[in-house]
């Protein structure tokens, strides 16, 4: 079975301004939490994203994440097949561990555990 796309980041300097703007483009509702705004597009058809504010490159990009059960054996999977690991797994506050991957062609992607 395949791994659906559960969530996307949108990166930033100043994460109330980008809050604003989309928020009032698209009416999504976000909300402060710690170094992250999170949206509610509000739509059952979509998912829903945060915003965040790294303070160091990269400032801007938009980056999908994969969810899997297990990030051990796609971290390991993804150098054989000629990508990179950008950034290691990350234990997330409620439970969940994240990564960035580079495909071959330098694309990153974020990959997730689920909810526990």
């Amino acid at each position: 079975m395949g791994k659906p796309v559960v969530h996307f980041e949108i990166g930033c300097r100043d994460k109330e301004r980008n809050a604003h703007f989309y928020s009032t483009l698209f009416d999504w509702q976000t909300t402060p939490a710690g170094p992250a705004t999170l949206i509610d597009t509000g739509n059952a058809h979509g998912i829903n994203g945060h915003f965040v504010a790294l303070g160091h490159e990269p400032h801007h990009y938009v980056l999908v994440y994969i969810e899997v059960d297990d990030l051990a054996p796609y971290l390991e999977q993804i150098k054989t097949l000629g990508g990179s690991v950008v950034v290691p797994a990350v234990p997330l506050p409620d439970g969940r561990h994240f990564a960035w991957l580079a495909d071959p062609e330098g694309n990153t992607i974020g990959i997730i555990t689920p909810n526990k």
